[in-house]
């Protein structure tokens, strides 16, 4: 499944939050595979794609930096998988 997990990163744990990255590189754990991550511009946070079929992985990872950021993740779905959905209540119009 995917997941989207965004967070921010206070200004007073922005430089923890910065050695801990250039030093580990985030590495997700076993049995979460990272698709994409992306850093806002003028901002400390950003958003990135996990997949995994343990949720209780995602939240492993979570708590990792759990100290240093506030994070969020949302279960996520391709077209493909939203399409025959969307059909669906499309044909009830």
């Amino acid at each position: 499944m995917l997941f989207i997990i965004s967070w921010t990163i206070s200004t007073d744990k922005r430089n923890s939050a910065i050695t801990r990255f250039l030093k580990t590189g985030a590495k997700p754990p076993a049995g979460v595979t990272m698709k994409g991550r992306w850093h806002t511009v003028g901002r400390s946070g950003g958003f990135g794609l996990a997949e995994t079929d343990d949720p209780l992985r995602l939240q492993q990872w979570m708590l990792e930096w759990s100290d240093l950021m506030q994070m969020e993740a949302y279960p996520a779905l391709t077209d493909e998988q939203a399409a025959p959905l969307l059909a669906a209540v499309a044909a009830t119009f």
